[in-house]
């Protein structure tokens, strides 16, 4: 399984370091939330931050919009170095245009379910997706617990997805911990978002090397 650490958690005033942290620990992915303060009450990180951190690793940054209008945002993401690009399907009308917009930037297009939304919306995206995004708790905030209820999402996903021959990452973001992280896992999920189970630890390399451990990686 792949894990995506969080820097929502990070410390800002050190981003590099934990930047140069999660590579170093063999994390595959950065997870970078981009909040706008509307879709959201939250305010995160920007297309600078973005620019800023991406000469510091190889990862793949998967960058999770929680934004009003995310059309408005990929072009200027797609340059910074994005890699993934995740729109909320509640944040648009034009989900389908706004996922056809990412690939035309050259990025991957991930659509992000919030836990009240039902996989059913998702029928007439999956054959075009990159990856499915599960909110296991609600967006805007680090730190949450995990919703139990969200596995069950987690599994009719991936049922959809192995009887349709899909091939898209299922993914998980919100309270996952060494616990959670197999329960998931046992579900469908490939990828997993963890941020205060790691920058909020002792020693974050050794959290993200406790997680690759429990899911057999």
């Amino acid at each position: 399984m792949k894990i995506a650490p969080s820097i929502l958690s990070a410390d800002f005033a050190n981003l590099k370091r934990d930047v140069e942290m999660t590579v170093k620990a063999g994390a595959e992915y950065l997870h970078i939330d981009i909040m706008d303060g509307h879709f959201v009450p939250n305010l995160s990180f920007g297309e600078p931050i973005l620019r800023a951190i991406r000469p510091y690793s190889k990862q793949i940054f998967d960058c999770h919009l929680m934004v009003d209008n995310p059309e408005d945002y990929i072009a200027m993401l797609a340059d910074a170095g994005a890699d993934v690009i995740g729109v909320h399907y509640e944040a648009t009308p034009h989900i389908h245009r706004i996922l056809q917009q990412i690939k035309e930037a050259g990025c991957k297009a991930e659509v992000v379910l919030n836990p009240g939304t039902p996989v059913v919306v998702l029928a007439n995206l999956l054959e075009m997706v990159d990856a499915v995004l599960i909110m296991t708790v609600n967006p805007g905030f680090g730190g949450q617990e995990f919703l139990p209820g969200m596995l069950l999402k987690v599994q009719e996903l991936n049922q959809i997805k192995k009887d349709s021959k899909f091939d898209f990452d299922i993914e998980v973001d919100g309270g996952i911990n060494d616990e959670t992280i197999k329960q998931c896992q046992q579900a469908g999920a490939t990828i997993a978002v963890a941020g205060s189970f790691v920058f909020n630890a002792a020693n974050p390399v050794e959290k993200i090397q406790l997680l690759h451990k429990v899911t057999g990686d």
